[in-house]
């Protein structure tokens, strides 16, 4: 049974087989409507929306080519059915060609052939609405999308603006040692972050963090960290004598880790800390979960230091062994965060520690006062082919001090 609300249009001047039409499309449950020329039909057109038309092809007035014409015009989403008592196959093609929805030769012997046409033409012109109101939300939902990254992009360009304006100085000088850094996004927002500053004129504090996560929220707990880490530092007077100096790298991390546990902010973090004296260059420093560990080369040679540790943010009991090393007069110390393990080319994890190394060994008298083309941290960005990466799969930090001779 046809849904009783779908209304139609017979246009035919034969009355007889108009009437029949009518009488067994109306029993079959539709509304129809009748018209005994092309011109009755038109006008009813003026002011009413079928769902369907059925007209006849040869007409004295208009014929149904016409009609079909005209309904593309002013009603193009009603689908025509075209009856013709002339199975001619020239007619059919045109009838097609101007978009009708099907062909039935009269005489109509079967009824139940005309109202199967109608409904799967309603059918087919049902999906074919479907689709358009699918695509039309689709496409404002696309439009609403790309507005929502316009505005997420915007705030996040705004918070990196925030975020390179609470980075320190770079390059920067503290007696003897140049310090510089480098950071590359996966997004706008990084989740690594590097602080360093000169504590009472002698001793030079550094770290760098890796928050767990990506993009705002790592993001805003780096803006967080280097507040808390000033604050500790102001309200425990750490690293402001020579018996703060070797006592307390590792009571830095444990109160930083206390406050990160207490705050809920929900993210762990990876890092290293160090502290140098600059007058006689002894260091000091505490490894936190932090991968891969820090490079030192000197003399030609490169190596990783010692030294490991539990990251922050995870155990209340967490205890930081503090790891002494005394630098040479000629050195560069570069620390990245695991972002860079991510790109380089071998497979494993310990392959990519070797080939970081080497590759660092084989920059050319990077710790050479007099080798200026390599000092700059760009050079050695371009040595690991970091320059040229389109986009990163998670957030790189790099970190360079370089000591040199008086």
């Amino acid at each position: 049974m046809a849904d009783s609300y779908r209304q139609l249009l017979v246009i035919d001047d034969d009355t007889i087989v108009r009437k029949s039409i009518v009488a067994y499309l109306e029993d079959t449950g539709f509304v129809v409507h009748q018209a005994g020329d092309a011109a009755a039909g038109m006008f009813w057109l003026q002011s009413n929306t079928p769902d369907l038309i059925v007209t006849d092809l040869c007409m004295p007035d208009v014929d149904g080519l016409s009609i079909l014409k005209k309904v593309k015009q002013t009603h193009s989403g009603v689908p025509v059915i075209v009856v013709s008592g002339m199975g001619v196959v020239r007619d059919v093609v045109e009838a097609l060609r101007h978009g009708a929805a099907d062909y039935l030769v009269k005489p109509l012997v079967d009824m139940e052939v005309l109202v199967h046409a109608i409904n799967r033409a309603l059918e087919r012109n049902d999906l074919l609405a479907e689709n358009q109101k699918y695509r039309t939300k689709l496409e404002q939902a696309n439009r609403e999308l790309q507005e929502y990254v316009r505005i997420l992009e915007h705030d996040q360009k705004a918070g990196r603006r925030v975020q390179s304006k609470l980075m320190p100085k770079t390059p920067t000088h503290c007696g003897n040692l140049s310090i510089n850094f480098k950071i590359i996004p996966s997004l706008y927002l990084s989740g690594d972050f590097i602080d360093y500053g000169l504590l009472n004129k002698r001793y030079l504090a550094f770290y760098l963090t890796d928050v767990s996560g990506h993009g705002a929220a790592p993001a805003f707990v780096t803006v967080w960290l280097k507040q808390l880490v000033r604050r500790v530092f102001r309200e425990h007077h750490i690293f402001n004598t020579e018996e703060s100096f070797r006592r307390d790298a590792g009571t830095l991390l444990k109160l930083i880790n206390k406050e990160i546990l207490h705050s809920g902010v929900g993210c762990h973090m990876t890092c290293f800390v160090g502290i140098i004296d600059i007058e006689t260059l002894e260091m000091r420093y505490v490894v936190a979960g932090h991968l891969p560990l820090p490079i030192l080369m000197s003399g030609g040679r490169a190596q990783y230091l010692e030294g490991k540790g539990k990251p922050l943010g995870i155990f209340e009991d967490a205890e930081w062994e503090v790891c002494v090393l005394q630098l040479p007069e000629n050195f560069t110390l570069v620390t990245f965060s695991d972002g860079v393990l991510e790109v380089l080319p071998p497979p494993q994890l310990i392959e990519k520690e070797e080939f970081l190394l080497t590759e660092l060994a084989a920059m050319r008298d990077l710790s050479a006062p007099k080798s200026t083309q390599n000092r700059d941290i760009d050079s050695l960005c371009e040595a690991l082919g970091l320059n040229n990466l389109e986009a990163v799969p998670d957030d790189i930090a790099i970190l360079k001090i370089r000591g040199v001779s008086r």
